[in-house]
């Protein structure tokens, strides 16, 4: 029988990627990242965040959300 990877966590970053949504990132650290997911690999995601890219690592990061909206 054929094995399956279902690899979650590249899915969920492939749409929000694709769809140029803001994500707001909470970095284990309890800092808050907002912006918009421009690249991502195995080891770190890429944040465009204040007109400034970022690289994050994955290992700093607690939980991936939609951004607040301000209003």
């Amino acid at each position: 029988m054929a094995k399956h990877n279902i690899n979650i966590q590249d899915g969920f970053l492939f749409s929000h990627l694709k769809e140029a949504t803001e994500l707001s990132f909470e970095l284990i650290n309890s800092k808050r990242l907002d912006g918009r997911l421009k690249r991502f690999d195995r080891y770190s995601v890429i944040v465009e965040t204040g007109g400034q890219d970022l690289l994050v690592y994955k290992h700093a990061i607690a939980t991936i959300t939609g951004a607040a909206s301000g209003g």
